[in-house]
């Protein structure tokens, strides 16, 4: 075992009595039979090594990879069972070498049927080179996302050694619950538009003449208001698809931030809120700084959107140039409110899909739209406690000067 240690002998498994020799070709470790590793060597041989790279010497434990790994030989005697393979499924290394790899390993698939009978790795198909990832249970009902490789013998492609990578499916149920989350969300921002949409025209068309002008004109500026809402609901919903893609696209030019602020806030005036509802400052001086100007739009709109949805009193906008980001500089803005602000342990959650403030309307999608604009950037965004009480959201920018402009 020493000699397996130290990378003198260890060759795609590092197996006691390996060779050295390639693991292709006529005479390469594929083209032998894999040895069994005695019951007496197991607190040893479960830390078997793997090459990783062209040179012998560069080598890597396999306890210290992150999934199951279990390498069966010819007969499907279990030879390697590394540490997280251990963790995932309950069996001790001590018991899984030497072992049969299908008592070790007792799959079964979601409808309950032994999910090696099914494969039948040893005599089935003799061109098969793997197994796309499934998933799988043991026993005792835990899931396991199991990817099978075949290791063969070059000429008559008889099974010369089993990979079976395992990991926890965990990940798959957060992901699964997170699109449960979607789904649950979009039908729910959807139904409510939608039926204020079809109530109001379906009313109109079927009593036209009993309405006045004035009447006509609430309900249609009704259904155009929730016809906007869906807009909003698809627009964030293609925003997050981009994110989470990494496809979202930033097309920069000279762009005047306190100036992107006034618009935004004039905006919102507009819409009906209150102009001492709202304070900009501007510190100057701030760099050219050059940046997406629909997508700063977006980030201000949003930040502002829910200063006033979630916070009270005054909407703060503060504009400065922000230091220590870079060669040419940057700028950092501030969105404060006057509520109740964003408790300590509830900081890191406000980024997230979903995440709503004591339920209170909108999508949960927002601030995590606003984190992945902010990114995509090369900037930062943080929340704050505000210092008159309150949250503050503040992103900084750098200045992202194109090299043609320097």
């Amino acid at each position: 075992m020493d000699r397996i240690r130290q990378g003198r002998s260890a060759v795609g498994v590092g197996f006691p009595g390996s060779t050295g020799l390639p693991d292709t070709g006529p005479r390469g470790a594929a083209a032998r039979p894999a040895p069994w590793v005695p019951s007496g060597r197991i607190d040893d041989d479960r830390f078997a090594l793997l090459r990783t790279g062209g040179s012998p010497g560069n080598l890597v434990c396999a306890d210290d990879l992150p999934d199951g790994l279990v390498l069966a030989d010819h007969i499907g005697r279990v030879c390697v069972f590394n540490r997280a393979a251990a963790r995932l499924t309950g069996v001790s290394p001590a018991d899984a070498i030497g072992a049969d790899i299908r008592d070790v390993l007792p799959l079964r698939d979601r409808d309950g049927r032994d999910r090696w009978a099914r494969a039948d790795p040893y005599h089935g198909l003799n061109i098969r080179t793997r197994h796309e990832e499934v998933s799988c249970y043991l026993p005792n009902g835990t899931e396991l996302l199991v990817t099978v490789g075949y290791t063969r013998d070059r000429h008559c492609h008889r099974v010369r050694r089993l990979t079976v990578c395992l990991r926890g499916a965990a990940g798959l149920a957060r992901v699964e619950r997170s699109r449960a989350d979607l789904v649950s969300t979009v039908a729910h921002e959807l139904r409510s538009p939608l039926t204020s949409v079809k109530g109001f025209t379906a009313t109109l068309l079927a009593k036209w003449h009993r309405f006045t002008d004035d009447q006509k004109r609430v309900m249609l500026e009704t259904v155009n208001a929730d016809a906007d809402r869906v807009t909003r609901l698809i627009t964030e919903l293609l925003d997050v698809s981009r994110i989470e893609s990494g496809r979202l696209e930033v097309h920069r030019q000279v762009v005047d931030v306190a100036e992107r602020a006034r618009k935004v806030i004039a905006g919102r005036v507009a819409a009906g809120e209150s102009q001492h509802r709202f304070s900009l400052q501007v510190h100057e001086p701030i760099p050219e700084m050059w940046l997406d100007p629909d997508k700063i739009d977006q980030i201000l709109g949003n930040l502002i959107e829910n200063a006033l949805r979630h916070g009270a009193g005054t909407v703060t906008i503060v504009v400065e140039a922000a230091l220590g980001i870079g060669p040419g500089g940057g700028a950092a803005v501030s969105v404060r409110d006057q509520g109740e602000g964003i408790s300590p342990e509830l900081a890191p959650r406000v980024f997230r899909q979903f995440w709503r403030a004591k339920r209170r309307g909108g999508t949960g999608l927002g601030l995590y739209i606003v984190k992945g604009l902010v990114e995509a950037h090369g900037g930062t965004i943080s929340v704050y406690p505000a210092p008159g009480g309150g949250a503050e959201f503040r992103f900084t920018l750098p200045a992202g000067t194109p090299a043609f402009a320097r």
